[in-house]
């Protein structure tokens, strides 16, 4: 148990002091927010700090600090430590510095600020990559809460009703205000989130379940691979590209530059505080990682894990609130992704926002999407989410070491997490079944290449390239 403790206290001191050291050194000022300047009573609107917290929370987290986090106990609590580490150096990196980039850029989406620091190639990859993967997670997190709501209503509404109730939402928290109905109804669901692991951490700790200390042996109990499976299968509990995406939402409403830290970095820092007690709950809970994969087979799925355990360590009680995790969480995440593709498709195009029918333009064909996609078998299709997510997040931040370079600011905070996960994705589409099923023999050491020709290709390009400040400090503006 000492080991889980250890890793709560680093994730907080890693808060203030990294969290500090990065903000330091991005030096956010005093310079008017897009907030103030560009309010438009949709996307830009100025909202209180604890409320922006709670919402940019709920909008990285959905399910994935708790299955991701659970799925990662497999390993054993080996997780711990990417979990912890990944969250300091990587996922609270990426997070600050997509959400403050996109706000020195006018609130910009990702896929743009790409483009503007990687090319226009990388730009319309990103385009492309960001709009598929985020109507892939908004019908993904449509479907799975449908069926969940069909179980407690099997002889009233059945799965479709749902599925229509749930876009109906969607269309709903796309279109209006921010302020309107993600404002009021996110905050709610978040001090849910965080309430429930609260309770399922000192549920373990006062009925005594023992938490087991690391090690470095490989628990999982197929011997899949710690390098580089787990380091994918977390992925919204250490580092998501998903947060990428999310962050330009908050990044229109904040008031102040320098409360970027409290809302981007901290709300990650949160991520894996949560990640990191659901993980200890799944070694702990199930006495063994065997115990904790027949738990998953047996219940269906991480979904029944959480009803599981929060029903037995916090009672009927505890299962409501449960029930409202891996219901709304996954709700909350699809309706900001569907947001974010309309975000997304109206810089691309340059299509203004200001109009209803202009958001519905975009709003409606992308529904209608997600919605034909939810009637077919998304399975295969998500086992590639989790490598995508990731290699998003790698994109993200080799632009965000661009923009760093290019404004005379050391690059590193940036580079080296984004050279790390350069090497996690290579290696991980090379191996993975639904990959190339090259053996580890040839896909470490190409891995490895990979993240070094990167890291070469950011030093000749843009290293080298002597930073032209003026212009920099223009496009900041």
């Amino acid at each position: 148990m000492i080991s889980f403790f250890v890793c709560l206290a680093i994730l907080i001191i890693g808060y203030l002091l990294y969290g500090g050291f990065v903000e330091r050194t991005f030096k956010p000022d005093d310079r008017p927010t897009p907030a103030t300047t560009m309010a438009d009573g949709t996307d830009y609107v100025v909202m209180s700090n604890p409320k922006i917290f709670l919402i940019q929370l709920l909008n990285i987290a959905g399910l994935g600090p708790i299955y991701g986090a659970i799925a990662g106990a497999l390993w054993g609590p080996s997780v711990f430590l990417w979990i912890t580490f990944g969250t300091i150096f990587a996922g609270g990196v990426h997070d600050y510095l997509s959400g403050m980039i996109s706000m020195r850029h006018k609130g910009t989406s990702i896929s743009e600020i790409v483009g503007i620091y990687l090319g226009p190639f990388m730009k319309t990859v990103m385009r492309i990559f960001s709009v598929v993967l985020l109507v892939l997670v908004g019908t993904v997190f449509a479907t799975g809460p449908s069926a969940l709501l069909a179980m407690l209503t099997p002889e009233a509404f059945n799965a479709k009703f749902w599925l229509v109730v749930v876009i109906a939402y969607y269309f709903l928290a796309t279109l209006v205000p921010i302020d309107k109905l993600i404002g009021k109804v996110y905050p709610i669901f978040g001090i849910c989130l965080i309430v429930m692991a609260i309770g399922v951490a000192g549920g373990i700790i006062i009925k005594g379940y023992t938490i087991p200390e690391i090690t470095f042996t490989n628990l999982h109990p197929k011997g899949t691979a710690v390098w580089p499976f787990m380091f994918i299968t977390v992925a919204c509990g250490a580092i998501s590209g998903f947060h990428a995406t999310q962050s330009p939402l908050m990044a229109r409403c904040l008031e102040h530059e320098r409360d970027g830290r409290k809302i981007f970095y901290g709300a990650m820092v949160c991520e894996g505080i949560i990640a990191l007690i659901w993980a200890a709950a799944g070694v702990a809970f199930y006495e063994s990682t065997g115990g904790l994969q027949e738990a998953i087979a047996r219940l269906g799925g991480q979904g029944g894990v959480v009803y599981e355990i929060c029903n037995s360590l916090l009672g009927p009680l505890g299962a409501i609130i449960a029930m409202v995790g891996v219901i709304a969480c996954p709700i909350s995440s699809g309706d900001t992704a569907f947001r974010s593709a309309r975000l997304v498709l109206s810089d691309w195009f340059k299509i203004d926002q200001h109009k209803i029918k202009t958001r519905l333009a975009v709003t409606i064909p992308l529904l209608a999407i997600g919605a034909l996609l939810s009637q077919l078998d998304i399975t295969v299709m998500w086992r590639y989410f989790s490598w995508s997510n990731q290699t998003l997040a790698m994109i993200a931040l080799w632009a965000a070491a661009a923009y760093l370079r290019k404004n005379q600011i050391l690059p590193w905070i940036a580079a080296v997490p984004a050279t790390f996960m350069s090497a996690v994705s290579c290696t991980y589409i090379l191996m993975a079944p639904e990959g190339f099923k090259l053996s580890a023999a040839i896909s470490y050491p190409a891995g490895i290449i990979f993240a070094i020709v990167c890291l070469g290709l950011f030093i000749v390009k843009v290293m080298k390239k002597a930073p032209n400040m003026e212009q920099g400090v223009a496009q900041d503006m």
